[in-house]
């Protein structure tokens, strides 16, 4: 399968597993150049496992994947990949503005020395995640929200044409989730795509694209194709949702079902 141009993503009968464990079964779907792209689902659903194999990090066990026309270990060097903030041990002494300064060793190579334009880099990124005051910080001081903020800071110093966030939004306060959520559109509005996991599905209809996944790709297309209540149901295992509007991943903890 070769790489279409106006394609972001392009996957033909991919399978991931773990082992013998299959994360998502034979799958087949596109997206386009857009701006925002959603990835939703219920927990386990595979949602995580297809960012990273969109990034590079999990190989196809079988079928083809493209992204941006490239193989995903190749297009790596094109995109930034942004995990879930993870607890960081006390005893690694690291700053703020060394793991943002991280983001740059993907051009520099290890050995490379920073150049001015490489530290206005890390300064811009960090002025625009709010996090310049904590740069002199160690990051077991940080908050979760805060955390969160310092590696995104790291993926914008990156240079990229796909910015791949995994639920950059869970779990952050008002303030951080504000701040990521700003950026996430002024990325689209600077001609970058964009594709993160969210729970709430208010967040995914603002989206240009939708994947809905349930241990396969059950949907991709825009929201409106995508969120429909059928498709909802048969990704949730939900009988029926009668006017249900918005959602965590565990359907118990929406009101409007109660």
């Amino acid at each position: 399968m070769t790489g279409t141009p106006d394609l972001i993503v392009e996957a033909r009968d991919v399978e991931l597993r773990y082992g013998s464990y299959i994360a998502i079964s034979a799958s087949s779907f596109q997206v386009p150049k857009v701006g925002v792209v959603s990835v939703i689902g219920p927990n386990g659903s595979g949602k995580s496992t297809l960012l990273s194999a969109l990034a590079g990090l999990v190989p196809v066990a079988t079928g083809q994947l493209r992204v941006l026309g490239q193989q995903p270990e190749v297009a790596r060097t094109r995109m930034s990949y942004v995990m879930q903030a993870t607890p960081v041990p006390r005893v690694t002494p690291i700053t703020v503005r060394e793991v943002v300064g991280l983001g740059r060793m993907a051009k520099l190579g290890m050995f490379g020395r920073f150049r001015r334009a490489d530290r206005a880099a890390v300064e811009s990124a960090m002025a625009r995640m709010q996090i310049t005051d904590l740069a002199g910080r160690h990051m077991h001081e940080l908050s979760g929200g805060q955390r969160q903020r310092v590696l995104i800071a790291q993926g914008m110093v990156q240079e990229h044409d796909l910015l791949v966030l995994d639920e950059p939004l869970t779990g952050l306060d008002l303030n951080s989730a504000a701040t990521i959520d700003e950026l996430i559109h002024e990325q689209r509005a600077d001609g970058c795509t964009v594709i993160l996991t969210t729970h709430d599905l208010d967040e995914a209809r603002a989206a240009d694209w939708v994947i809905l996944v349930s241990g396969r790709v059950v949907a991709s297309g825009p929201p409106a194709v995508v969120c429909t209540r059928r498709n909802l149901e048969v990704a949730y295992g939900l009988g029926s949702m009668h006017d249900w509007e918005g959602f965590l991943d565990d359907p118990a903890h929406d009101t409007h079902l109660h």
